[in-house]
């Protein structure tokens, strides 16, 4: 019986003791759909309770909904606890409790900025959908939260799902091998050496589901103008992949040279169909033209960064034609090649990674094949296929995991990170580099009208 005690005693000790190594998520306001895709899948480090702090709100049942799809569901369903509370005062309730160790947010961009600061000066962890700043307070105060991050060794980090995008991935690759891509070009203003779109659109489906948004989405307040939002994707790729692993100082390394901003206009029936809401409500009002909405969700940045002009451009559409869907074109210019990604007609509106030869000589495409090799040792299955440009790069589709996935494969990485009890050192320079471009050109497209 002494025996049975002690082991029993043991074991209590043991189970505590590996609940208390496993981190907890806290969801504070989860406003966007972005924030149940964290909790698509379960996590080794995760513990399965998380605790959400938000407003009574059809933004909170939405998210609810999703999280409990997820753990019905037939196929591999998740084990998530949800422990919630209700009330206007969610975010002093939650700093009061601190029941976790990992704050996530993703919703309403007003106040997020604030929400990180408040967060990290709680001695929490941050995982943040993008963008953590709409405007230049914002990046203000961002850049205070990164150093409170710091000094209460916490792990800040926004939510960068595009890097594992494949075609995005193996472009970063292919720019790294000098036989193929050669040397990044500096390109100019009007043809710059990068460039880097990206089209969305309003209504779409995810899930399976017509995606219902709430209404400040489309107030540039509340979600921030395109030019600070999708843009931060195609910023983060720009520097991930020019300056693979090296840390960029924003103060010295980038020249914002324009900025161009624009509408996307929408009419009651389409926003209705959109939110599910008869009217707009008074903060939009600010926004109506003879009755149709205006987003500013539309922007172009042009800048350069260590002397390479690069271009970003966003662009959001009310819907995509039937059987589209967003699409992503990108560019790198090499002296050898360069690097594209085409998702158009052509390619059946899937992304396709082309390397264009600059000179097709025979030495060029035997160098170009043998390197390709150290490629496939990386990334099993991949092929060249020729074509006249150059080659096509074949991708087997089991790479392609799709964009909910995505946020699955940040969430582990930054699992990862929590474990080394640090972020990569090229990370905070590199994020507070970015979100000085994104808001300085807001910045400078309101000044340019």
């Amino acid at each position: 019986m002494a025996l049975l005690i002690m082991l029993s005693s043991c074991s209590t000790t043991t189970n505590e003791e590996t609940s208390a190594s496993r981190s907890g998520l806290i969801v504070v306001e989860p406003g966007h759909f972005h924030a149940a895709l964290v909790q698509k899948t379960m996590y080794e480090d995760l513990d399965s309770t998380v605790h959400v702090y938000a407003t009574d709100s059809p933004d909170l049942e939405s998210y609810l909904s999703r999280i409990e799809k997820f753990n019905t569901r037939e196929d591999d369903p998740t084990r998530w606890n949800e422990k919630v509370y209700r009330g206007a005062d969610f975010m002093e309730k939650m700093l009061a409790e601190k029941a976790g160790s990992v704050v996530v947010l993703a919703g309403n961009n007003q106040k997020k900025t604030e929400y990180i600061k408040k967060s990290v000066d709680a001695g929490l962890n941050v995982l943040a959908d993008k963008p953590m700043a709409i405007d230049d307070n914002g990046f203000n105060l961002l850049r205070e939260a990164f150093a409170s991050a710091e000094k209460n060794n916490v792990l800040l980090y926004d939510i960068m799902t595009e890097r594992y995008e494949i075609t995005n991935t193996l472009q970063r690759e292919l720019a790294l091998i000098d036989d193929i891509f050669g040397e990044l070009q500096k390109g100019t203003p009007e043809d710059p050496a990068v460039v880097k779109e990206s089209v969305h659109h309003f209504f779409k489906y995810v899930s399976g589901e017509p995606l219902v948004r709430p209404a400040w989405f489309f107030d540039v307040e509340q979600q921030g103008e395109g030019i600070v939002d999708v843009t931060t994707h195609l910023v983060d790729l720009i520097q991930w992949s020019s300056f693979p692993d090296q840390s960029l100082d924003y103060q010295k390394d980038v020249e914002i040279t324009r900025a161009v901003r624009k509408p996307t206009t929408m009419t009651k029936e389409q926003f209705n169909l959109v939110t599910k809401l008869d009217s707009y409500p008074e903060y939009l009002q600010k926004d109506l033209k003879d009755d149709v909405l205006n987003v500013y969700a539309n922007g172009d940045i042009y800048y350069k960064l260590k002397g390479v002009n690069a271009k970003v451009s966003v662009i959001w559409n009310y819907q995509a034609p039937e059987g589209t869907g967003d699409t992503h074109y990108s560019i790198m210019k090499g002296s050898k090649a360069n690097l594209v990604v085409r998702q158009g007609k052509e390619q059946n509106f899937k992304p396709v990674l082309f390397i264009e030869a600059v000179n097709a000589t025979p030495e060029y495409e035997a160098a170009v094949t043998e390197k390709f090799k150290s490629l496939q040792t990386k990334f099993a299955g991949i092929e060249l296929k020729k074509i006249a440009k150059g080659w096509e790069v074949v991708i087997p589709q089991s790479y392609e995991t799709g964009h909910e996935a995505h946020f699955g494969e940040v969430t582990s990485k930054y699992m990862q990170f929590l474990k080394a009890g640090k972020l990569p050192e090229w990370e905070v320079p590199n994020m507070i580099t970015k979100y000085f471009i994104t808001t300085q050109a807001l910045k400078m497209g309101k000044e340019n009208k």
